[in-house]
């Protein structure tokens, strides 16, 4: 047996959404900031994220996380994010993922029944609370970095679908929020294939009208992510919704991220206030609850602090080989199975 590398990674999901984990054999990139790191990732070492997210080894619904050492000396680790089109500055299940197993194979301490550590993120200093029992993470609950509404009730004009309203909003990357029902759906499973061709029309017409920026990190710009969200039944009670993960495919969990986005949005709509909570139901039915925990002003954006609570298993454990004379050493995409565009950038 010949590989050119050895890359092992522990399996995990967040309910249902797939956040692997790198625990070796890949080295940490340069940078004096998270955001640094994330960006010298992309820019110099993105045969990673092709060698185990794209086919044969990986797919489109899979997310690759890279624990580094924190450049905050406050934080137990650093986490770069890996999604199948972009490197995000925070995502919920992939928080959780990371969370859980570096809980249950040891790499922080866990405390029973509860621990709390600090994650250092591209977008932030995550603070992580995990509820244990028997050296299993029950839970885990964490403080996002602010989120903030961006657009409210934008006119998006949608070849073949007029003019459709969108909220935009960043949770850990920007969201455009559009209301399910009003476009003919009830987010089940039966629907999928239409919710992502339609999303990804969405998100490609969002990006091309609506420049949007987050005030601290002038690589972070553009709607990622399009959310389809079933009308809001008030704080405490079940609302569905999707997330349409670019290059066109449903989140499987209800998207931590996309959680804190929406709660911005309905906070800035007077629907929401601190103590208030989402309770938030995916695709498949998987659960996330958030809160929101304060309200503030932050870089000219009234800002809400989120809290997301979910869970997460671990799949396996796996050490990844590259054959030198393997004709894909990055792997491929074909659109039948890679969302609904073959694409490996936004």
């Amino acid at each position: 047996m010949r590989s050119r590398l050895s890359i092992s990674v522990v399996g995990c999901h967040a309910e249902g959404e797939i956040g692997d984990v790198i625990i070796g054999g890949v080295l940490p990139p340069n940078g004096e900031t998270m955001m640094e790191k994330m960006i010298a990732m992309e820019r110099d070492h993105d045969h990673i994220r092709q060698l185990l997210i794209c086919e044969p080894r990986g797919s489109v619904a899979r997310h690759v996380n890279l624990v580094v050492p924190a450049v905050n000396p406050e934080c137990a680790a650093g986490v770069i994010i890996m999604e199948p089109t972009e490197y995000v500055p925070m995502s919920g299940s992939n928080t959780i993922c990371v969370a859980t197993v570096l809980l249950e194979t040891g790499m922080v301490p866990m405390v029973e029944p509860i621990t709390r550590f600090k994650l250092d993120m591209p977008g932030g200093v995550i603070e992580v609370t995990a509820e244990c029992e028997n050296g299993k993470c029950r839970s885990i609950t964490f403080r996002n970095a602010p989120a903030f509404a961006a657009l409210l009730g934008g006119a998006l004009e949608v070849e073949g679908h007029g003019t459709i309203p969108l909220d935009i909003a960043y949770g850990g990357m920007f969201f455009g929020i559009v209301d399910a029902k009003a476009l003919g759906f009830q987010v089940q499973p039966d629907e999928a294939r239409d919710l992502a061709i339609l999303g990804e029309k969405i998100r490609k017409a969002a990006r091309e009208q609506f420049d949007v920026r987050h005030p601290q990190f002038d690589n972070v710009r553009g709607v990622s992510i399009v959310q389809f969200a079933m009308p809001f039944e008030g704080s405490g009670k079940i609302t569905r919704n999707t997330c349409i993960v670019s290059p066109g495919r449903s989140d499987r969990s209800p998207t931590g991220t996309g959680t804190s986005a929406r709660m911005a949005v309905l906070q800035a709509k007077g629907m929401m206030t601190v103590g208030d909570t989402l309770i938030h139901s995916s695709i498949i039915g998987s659960r996330f609850i958030g809160k929101i925990l304060e309200i503030n002003e932050t870089a000219g954006h009234t800002t809400i602090v989120p809290q997301i609570t979910g869970r997460a298993w671990i799949t396996g454990q796996h050490t990844y080989l590259l054959d030198p004379e393997d004709p894909w050493q990055s792997g491929y995409m074909i659109p039948d199975t890679w969302g609904v565009t073959a694409t490996l950038k936004q």
